[in-house]
């Protein structure tokens, strides 16, 4: 290759193609490199440099980056650099940073308003468009089976972790932890958990975020239609697939904004609570996320090979909703995107209408392994030791305390105290697990959405139905 055939022209062809020129990828790594190689000299004292010499390496090295973004036009590229900026913007102007939690809301209430309407329209559709209630019934059962070992296994791991890290034992509580901010949590009973399913009022479950609730109401709305005779049947079919694709077209225009959400959302976090924030109680956020990368590897990759789902292109399908769930600590932020996502990856409609908000609650393997983790370091923290069968019988009760809570606020730290107060566990140590339930938030719904995007895989593959795109089956 002669030299004329990479010079501007090309560089130029590869950017309209997304491909970032080597001389610029050389570039923004010499610039990462003295950046960083600066700023570790002065951290550990080998080298003084003026703290604000340092900040301007750290945004030119950040330019640089944002600079491979605009190459690259790709939203889950904007998304992930995002939150790059964030962290140091809200590092080096935290006063500013603490008031950017508005954009981060607005985003979330954007996203709110398309859940609903998408759910109704992609499950009746799904359920009356093709009449086949039987396949419903196949892949109802098939997908509680599937979600019912999933999160038992994540319970598991769970509980294997906390008992070998002892994260709780030896935990100093500091004294300026504000317990006003716990709510008031009653014992759930068996009764609450399953009328907690079903809707009293379609419009109260969707003003309440009731992903379940919507879930029932769409599939009896769905089973009705494909009841009714054709003529009045096919224009119901016909207004929510219209339906279904308006709600989708509004998903991307909303994504448009997400770059700029997880950029306030992660500035939030780092100007509200400091980088600091990172080294408090590490070895129980190590033990969380050690044993998710523990159940990610050992129990989800095993699965994805067993039913031979494509990995690179899987991946490569849920960063963009997996990042999305990171930043926001959202599940709901990103149930849309990761809808679109699965369908494009091979996964009929139908079946991502039916497992995706199905999995939302009852397949939350994040949340659920959390929950194991937290309960026992409660009790480790408060200096009680549980045996192994009242572990096990904690366990049993996560398994259905666990379920049908999606929606709730801070669902996670509702259960959690639940739990305790079932056991006669203390409440005050959950108190430590508040300051940094937003860094555990995000891992744990990290979490919760890649295992309910490899479902719908898992449960299309399962039904034979999996038909992932030429690309897919190349690589």
């Amino acid at each position: 290759m002669t030299t004329e055939n990479v010079t501007p022209k090309a560089a130029k062809s590869q950017s309209r193609n997304g491909r970032v020129p080597a001389y610029y990828l050389i570039a923004m790594l010499c610039t990462l490199f003295v950046a960083s190689a600066f700023n570790l000299l002065s951290h550990y004292g080998l080298f003084k440099i003026d703290g604000t010499v340092l900040m301007v390496f750290r945004w030119v090295a950040i330019a640089t980056i944002v600079g491979y973004a605009v190459f690259r036009k790709s939203l889950t590229t904007w998304i992930l650099i995002s939150m790059i900026v964030g962290a140091e913007f809200g590092h080096d102007l935290p006063q500013f940073a603490v008031n950017l939690n508005v954009v981060s809301k607005i985003f979330l209430r954007l996203i709110k308003t398309i859940i609903a309407p998408l759910l109704f329209a992609t499950i009746v559709v799904g359920i009356a468009g093709h009449s086949n209630l039987k396949q419903v019934g196949r892949m109802g059962w098939k997908s509680l089976l599937y979600f019912e070992i999933a999160s038992t296994l994540a319970l598991v791991i769970g509980l294997l972790a906390i008992n070998i890290s002892q994260a709780g034992v030896g935990v100093v509580i500091p004294d300026a932890i504000n317990q006003s901010e716990l709510p008031d949590v009653a014992v759930v009973k068996g009764s609450d958990i399953i009328l907690h399913i079903f809707p009293e009022n379609i419009a109260k479950s969707i003003y309440e975020g009731q992903v379940l609730q919507i879930v029932i109401f769409s599939i009896l709305f769905g089973i009705a239609v494909a009841m009714l005779k054709d003529k009045h049947k096919n224009p119901m079919i016909r207004f929510t697939e219209s339906l279904a694709e308006t709600m989708f077209k509004f998903t991307q225009v909303i994504m448009f904004f997400a770059p700029f959400a997880v950029f306030a959302a992660i500035a939030y976090s780092i100007g509200h609570m400091g980088l600091d924030i990172l080294f408090n109680l590490f070895k129980l956020l190590a033990t969380l996320y050690v044993s998710l990368t523990v159940f990610l590897l050992g129990i989800l990759l095993p699965i994805a090979l067993l039913f031979k789902i494509p990995i690179r292109r899987f991946i490569k399908a849920v960063s963009e909703p997996v990042t999305i769930a990171f930043a926001t600590t959202s599940s709901e932020s990103a149930l849309p995107v990761a809808m679109e996502r699965m369908e494009e990856f091979g996964v009929p409609r139908k079946i991502v209408a039916f497992v995706m908000p199905t999995g939302y609650s009852f397949n939350l393997d994040g949340t659920t392994l959390y929950l194991s983790l937290a309960t026992i370091f409660v009790a480790q923290v408060s200096g009680i030791h549980l045996s192994i069968d009242k572990q096990i019988l904690i366990v049993f009760t996560l398994m259905l305390t666990s379920k049908g809570v999606a929606g709730v606020p801070r669902a996670s730290l509702v259960i959690l105290l639940g739990t305790a107060a079932s056991f006669g566990l203390p409440t005050w140590p959950i108190y430590i697990i508040l300051g940094i339930d937003e860094l555990m938030d995000m891992a744990r719904t990290s979490v919760n959405v890649l295992g309910n995007c490899l479902a719908t895989a898992v449960i299309a593959r399962w039904e034979g139905e999996f038909n992932p795109p030429a690309e897919t089956i190349n690589n």
